[in-house]
């Protein structure tokens, strides 16, 4: 018991210790390829790796730092309240763009992996890739796919946007906030709303709401898509 509670103790350490470190290496330098939670998941990987860790073993510890992932979900009604202006005035733009960009995300995912042949159980697990990870891994096991690999779909869904969006947005000449924001927040949830608070705030805060919008959203929608491909 006392070797459980201290692997806890040091897991969780490690991670957050290792999370804001990389934070204050990004924020000096602000290379997209040195996302905190890319470059902390990436460390965290090689740690295990280098000294035999099994998954289990880290999540002692990386459980408690995912416990507060149940309460951010609720917390996401927050910036909903606060953008209600904002949202009365283009509340059409703002509901098409983030009803568009979920289903093309689920879609397209799923499609190129049954085309593919990919398992059944990978399928269900990727269709939820656009959604923030409490949401994504309740969809996931309902549909009957595994929840951390779903956990591992959002990160990368999530890194890959973080990574590409800014060049896309530059090619595709998108220069509104509000684009922006909508952009990021339903295609890679909270580290795309992070990456969109770097816009400022009006993009940030229209990330955010799109990112509660597109969890919510994908909660209706995923049986649909689901159903549609036979999973």
């Amino acid at each position: 018991m006392i070797q459980i509670l201290l692997s806890a103790l040091f897991f969780m350490a490690l991670t957050v210790g290792l999370y804001f470190a990389m934070n204050v290496i990004y924020l000096k330098y602000r290379w997209n390829a040195l996302n905190p939670v890319l470059t902390t998941t990436t460390l965290l990987v090689l740690f295990l790796l280098l000294f035999d860790f099994t998954y289990d073993t880290y999540m002692y510890g990386g459980s408690v730092v995912m416990f507060p992932l149940g309460p951010a979900v609720v917390a996401l009604a927050i910036p909903l309240y606060k953008q209600r202006e904002l949202l009365k005035r283009h509340f059409l733009a703002i509901t098409l763009g983030i009803l568009v960009g979920a289903s093309v995300g689920m879609v397209s995912g799923v499609l190129l992996a049954a085309l593919l042949d990919f398992p059944t159980e990978i399928i269900s697990a990727l269709l939820p890739k656009s959604i923030t990870s409490p949401v994504a891994m309740q969809i996931s096991e309902s549909l009957g796919g595994s929840a951390p690999l779903a956990a591992v779909f959002v990160m990368l869904a999530g890194f890959s946007a973080a990574l590409a969006g800014p060049l896309m947005m530059k090619w595709l000449r998108i220069d509104s906030p509000i684009g922006k924001g909508i952009a990021f927040g339903t295609a890679a949830h909270g580290i795309g709303t992070s990456k969109a608070f770097e816009d400022g705030p009006e993009a940030g805060s229209m990330a955010s709401v799109a990112m509660t919008l597109s969890a919510v959203a994908g909660a209706f929608l995923a049986p649909v898509v689901a159903l549609w491909f036979g999973l």
